[in-house]
Order: structure tokens, then sequence, then C-alpha cells
């Protein structure tokens, strides 16, 4: 090998060296930057977390709540894992936090009055979605939720929940993430028992219909329920209460809290930004 060539491999070699140590230096110093934070600006530009639990004080009761992205026309809010169950719903509806210092504005909150007949039907209790609950028992329990945890709770509007089901139907299948009359055997069924949807959600569709706010105050409920077919739940699926879900309730006038003929309705919270 001649002297040139000697020198032109040598200068290859230490060339391709070079490149080598410049890729691990970059590599290395990237991995550190990620190590300690800075090499990741856009995750601290969401301060908001995906997930919190919140607890009801004076009680073990907590709940879960899962950011849903925002879009150009709706804004970021969190919304309730499951549905409202009735280890939540018994602690305002039975008075079980009576002991626990009582924030300021609680005791206007009024309590549901003495259902007509076993509300759960007898299907189940702890942890399974509080059902046969009017929208305005559903609304009086956010006021009271808020009062409780410092922070405004309601039912989610039908554009949110709407939106919410948009993005958690994606790439899921009804036997895979609701119970509906194929599979639940025309029954409701423990929260958080199928596989969570595309946002985390559970239970978002069938098992229980959920209340949504509606513009001109028409009861409604979305989802679907564990009456409906496979084929109907969804985001699409909404129905109107009309007085087959109070047929039974002898008092005059019907309840304002319970529903005497609707098991299949339930719902769920949402909250806007966590401070």
């Amino acid at each position: 090998m001649t002297k040139t060539a000697t020198l032109r491999r040598q200068t290859r070699t230490q060339r391709t060296a070079v490149l080598w140590c410049a890729g691990a230096l970059v590599h290395w110093c990237t991995r550190a930057l990620l190590l300690v934070g800075l090499a990741a600006p856009v995750l601290l530009a969401n301060t908001q977390p995906s997930t919190y639990r919140e607890t009801i004080a004076g009680t073990l009761v907590s709940f879960a709540m899962v950011q849903v992205p925002g879009s150009a026309t709706q804004p970021s809010f969190y919304m309730g894992q499951t549905e409202v169950t009735w280890d939540m719903y018994d602690v305002y509806a039975l008075g079980l936090d009576t002991d626990a210092p009582k924030p300021a504005g609680i005791d206007a909150i009024a309590r549901p009055s003495n259902p007509y007949g076993a509300p759960d039907y007898g299907w189940g209790h702890a942890g399974y979605a509080a059902i046969s609950v009017t929208r305005h028992a559903a609304e009086s329990f956010t006021k009271w939720l808020s009062l409780k945890t410092g922070r405004e709770y309601r039912l989610p509007t039908d554009a949110e929940w709407q939106h919410a089901a948009n993005l958690a139907w994606q790439g899921k299948t009804a036997d895979e993430i609701a119970w509906h009359a194929g599979n639940a055997g025309m029954v409701t069924r423990p929260v958080a028992q199928k596989a969570p949807d595309a946002l985390g959600l559970f239970d978002l569709f069938g098992n229980a219909g959920e209340w949504v706010l509606t513009p001109g105050d028409t009861r409604v409920i979305r989802g679907g329920t564990y009456r409906s077919g496979p084929d109907t739940i969804g985001p699409t699926a909404r129905a109107e209460q009309d007085e087959t879900w109070n047929e039974r309730d002898p008092q005059l006038p019907k309840s304002n809290w319970w529903l005497s003929d609707a098991p299949h309705v339930g719902f769920r919270v949402v909250t806007g930004a966590v401070k």
C-alpha cells in the first residue's frame, strides 16, 4: 500500500470515528437532558395531569377523573372515569357525611326523599352505577359534591358528552367496551369490568345511560344502556325521558328524585381545568 493510500485510509477512519463520537455525544447528551427534564418542552407546556383522584371528605370513598382533550371548538375538560357509583351517591343520599366538617352552604342542598321500591333493583350495590335517579337528583348531587370537594362538578353538556364519545369510540367495538342487550343479561353490571375505551373511560356506552344538559332542557340520556342492542349503542345513541320511566310511582306529583321504572338511567360528572 502506498503512503498516499495509507494516509487516505487513516483520514477516512478518523472521520468515521469523529462522526461516531459526535453521534454518540448527541445520543447521551439527549438522554441526560431527558433525565433532568430539559429535552421535553412539549410536555412542560401541558401542566394539566391526564388523570387525578378525588376523595370525598369524611369518607374513604374516592373517584377518578380523566382528561378529555380539547379541540378548536371544545375546551379540554375532565370526565368521571366511571359512572357515579352507589358508593358515591349513598354518601349524599343517606347523609353518611354528616359527621364530617360542613362546608359553607351544604345544609342548603336538599337530599333525596325515600324511593318507591329498591332503586338498585337488587342487582348489586357497591361498585355498581347509581341508577333510577332523576336529572334533578343528579344535578343536586353535583352541587353537593362541589361543596364537599371545593371543585365545581356538574353534568356534562350534550356537546361535551358527544365530543368525549367521538374520541372514546375510536378503534373499539361494542363487545369490547360496553354492556348491552347481547351480553349484560338485562341488568346493569359493576363499573369498570369491561375494557377501557380509547380515552381510558369505562362504560361510557351501554350499562346505564347518562344524563346530559341540553340547550332546550329536554331530559336526555346518552350512550345507550344494558337494554340497547350492540348496533344501537355508541356516540349517536340518545333517549328522551317519557312517562314510562316513572309509571309505577304512586305519588302525586311524581317523585322529583327517583324514577320508579328507569333502572337503565345513571350519570357521570365533569369538571373544568384542574388548579
